[in-house]
């Protein structure tokens, strides 16, 4: 990728002019030397300085010390460019993907001054034909128009049902007030001290003028510039004329507002990338680019990711009508759930979750990630793969990021003192690209995280049993992942995370003896008279020890012999025979499940039954589940029955 530095005023600086406008030539040039000096030599501007960048670090700024205009163009172009130098490499995304701009804030006018801001912008470099100008609408005299000042009050909006439904879309103000639907006692709260400073992430794309600029003001507006890093805005090739240099001109007034742009359409998740790998905040915050904040929505976030740097935590999303832009907020705690064709819901807070709850606001276990806003450590995110490059819907996004913070050892909340709009724009008009987008990212989504609960989710959806038996999709990449973070398997998310998803189906039924695949033993009791508490061991199969039949019955208890009232327990890691108890049906340590592939699952922990090799004995411990031989089992009899 190759750097050139061009003159403001593009190609028109270059046209012959006739000798009748000399004298207003003269008058322009004069004034192009006021305003703009004359350029230095790009071997004398500011080299491109890269703030301490490495893959456990991401992020940088460029700082080219003026105010200039860059483009940063593909290696294809005709013309010769100077090379840009001491950009690092770029995540997740090629280079020739990138353009990448810097805005000046305010905060570097103590650098910048005596010149006009310190600007650093980035345009697009237009397609243009020989000698083709494009007239461009001042926009930015639009936005000033239309915008409130700083010193302004803001315009205030009521609940009034009528009131904003009558007026035009337009004339909702730039800058407004939402009414404060928070708990009262979120009032009586206060932040911890030393918050995490966040990166607020916005991707656009044929995103409204007006609403862009109101979500931008409205984090500006509620949120203390203490815990504020940054907000990039990642421009993803909008082709509207506004969202060129009046963006630009806009942002360049904005403190802590970073500009980047892509000249390529990039969907929603590499867009988000895009500014995540630039982000130096401690804590990311990817949002909608239309929502609008409520007060105090942003510490909540920081102070829970404080307190545990492996939790991934969303604000209660309240309704923005997309025709009137009238707020509706929530009135009831509800959690993020999916079901079994992978779809997601809201869902009421179930009474015994309720119940649990110290107090009404408190935060909130959820299944899934809500879509909209969600806030997560900046190195928990990275460490642990991101997001997944070939998901292209943020909606999959969510639902992948959720089975990986639940099952890679974080948490997933949604925090009742935290509250941001957003537009719910109308679901009907997703065209069948989108459906089969949709499809694709589920049939990824199921491939790497619901293992053998894939045929669940196959049977309700059979379009995309239809869709992975003709692609075949390739997980292996996060499936490596999996196993270098050491997550659990999927029945652990069904056993004590959202049990209410379990599957009421057919399931088989096993018997007989329990063959370990590595060792050719049978599972047995070696103590003699009582065998409560007795360890389950390996020893030599044979249909003559009444001890080495067992039945895997429908509650996923593992029977010892006869008369059945000893069952597979767990005492340390170590698998045992103790009474078999009723308990809760979705999270009792006495329930196992047996895999497809032979592996047996306590359901409790997620971890899988193994065959250790000791000196004197061979006995059954808990472990990761990594497929080993030694992990592997299978009984002598499988039958059918309706669980």
């Amino acid at each position: 990728m190759l750097l050139r530095r061009r003159c403001r005023h593009g190609p028109r600086c270059a046209q012959p002019l006739l000798l009748m406008l000399v004298v207003v030539l003269a008058c322009a040039l004069l004034m192009v030397a006021v305003l703009h000096p004359p350029l230095e030599p790009l071997q004398r501007a500011g080299p491109a300085q890269a703030c301490g960048h490495s893959p456990g670090e991401a992020g940088y700024r460029l700082d080219f010390g003026g105010s200039q205009e860059w483009v940063l163009e593909d290696k294809d172009e005709a013309q010769e460019y100077g090379p840009l130098e001491g950009l690092p490499p770029l995540i997740s995304l090629r280079e020739d993907q990138l353009l990448v701009a810097v805005a000046s804030p305010r905060a570097r006018r103590n650098q910048s001054r005596g010149r006009r801001g310190g600007r650093y912008r980035l345009i697009k470099q237009p397609a243009k034909g020989q000698g083709e100008e494009t007239p461009e609408r001042d926009w930015e005299a639009e936005v000033e128009d239309r915008d409130v000042s700083e010193e302004d009050e803001l315009t205030t909006l009521s609940l009034d049902a009528h009131g904003l439904q009558e007026a035009p879309r337009a004339r909702v103000p730039p800058r407004r007030v939402l009414p404060d639907a928070r708990h009262p006692l979120c009032l009586q709260q206060h932040p911890r001290d030393n918050l995490p400073m966040a990166s607020i992430i916005l991707c656009f794309h044929d995103e409204a003028w007006s609403t862009l600029l109101r979500t931008v003001h409205s984090i500006l507006d509620t949120v203390p510039r203490a815990v504020l890093k940054e907000i990039i805005l990642v421009d993803n090739l909008n082709q509207q004329g506004q969202f060129k240099s009046p963006l630009s001109e806009h942002v360049a007034r904005l403190e802590g507002v970073t500009l980047l742009r892509s000249n390529k359409r990039l969907d929603t998740i590499q867009g988000q990338m895009l500014g995540a790998t630039r982000a130096t905040g401690d804590v990311l915050v990817f949002m909608d680019s239309h929502c609008e904040c409520l007060p105090g929505w942003l510490e909540p976030l920081l102070s829970r990711i404080a307190g545990d740097r492996s939790r991934v935590v969303s604000p209660v999303i309240d309704v923005i009508d997309w025709k009137t832009l009238q707020y509706y907020p929530s009135d009831d705690l509800q959690r993020g759930v999916l079901d079994w064709n992978l779809d997601f819901h809201w869902e009421p807070l179930p009474e015994r979750q309720r119940k649990a709850l110290e107090s009404p606001i408190s935060p909130v276990r959820s299944p899934v990630l809500p879509s909209g806003v969600m806030a997560i450590g900046r190195h928990f995110f990275l460490n642990n793969g991101a997001f997944d490059p070939l998901l292209s819907l943020p909606g999959d996004k969510n639902l992948d990021l959720s089975f990986k913070a639940w099952l890679c050892g974080g948490s997933v909340e949604v925090l009742p003192c935290s509250r941001v709009g957003r537009i719910y724009r109308d679901q009907d008009n997703h065209g069948p690209l989108d459906r089969e987008a949709t499809l694709r990212n589920k049939v990824r989504i199921a491939e790497t995280w619901l293992a053998s609960f894939k045929e669940t989710f196959y049977r309700h959806s059979p379009e995309a049993l239809s869709l992975s038996q003709a692609e075949k999709p390739d997980c292996t990449e996060r499936q490596r992942l999996q196993r270098r973070l050491g997550c659990r398997m999927f029945h652990w998310f069904l056993a004590n995370v959202y049990p209410e998803l379990y599957p009421s189906e057919h399931r088989p039924r096993f018997s007989g003896k329990l063959h370990n695949t590595a060792l050719d033993f049978c599972a047995d009791c070696q103590a003699e008279g009582d065998v409560l508490g007795c360890p389950v061991t390996l020893v030599p199969c044979s249909d003559s020890r009444k001890q080495q039949h067992l039945q895997h019955v429908s509650r996923r208890q593992i029977h010892f012999s006869s008369p059945w009232h000893l069952c597979f327990d767990v005492q340390g890691e170590q698998v045992t025979l103790q009474n078999c108890t009723a308990g809760d049906q979705a999270t009792h340590r006495q329930h196992w499940d047996v895999q497809e592939n032979g592996m047996i699952v306590h359901m409790l922990s997620g971890k899988c039954i193994e065959a250790m090799v000791q000196e004197t004995n061979k006995d059954l411990y808990l472990r990761q589940c990594d497929g080993k031989a030694s992990q592997l089992w299978r009984y002598d009899q499988t039958i059918a029955v309706d669980e």
